[in-house]
């Protein structure tokens, strides 16, 4: 059985609140990640970078991840 490694875990998180970010963005026109670091502050902007990163890394590995 194929275990997850940290960087997987991180990487899965990251997804995981840049969805509902995106999520809260759809419903209520609301960005979370603007309203807590400014809008395309630097911050702001490697919160976004980190969140795209994650979602190919997370497709690069997603055949291990169904594999049993």
């Amino acid at each position: 059985m194929n275990r997850l490694n940290i960087v997987d875990w991180i990487a899965i998180v990251i997804l995981i609140v840049g969805g509902l970010n995106w999520g809260l963005v759809g419903l209520f026109d609301f960005d979370l990640v603007a309203a807590i670091f400014g809008r395309m502050s630097v911050l702001s902007r490697l919160i976004y970078i980190l969140v795209g990163i994650s979602a190919v890394y997370v497709a690069a590995i997603s055949t291990r991840l169904v594999k049993k």
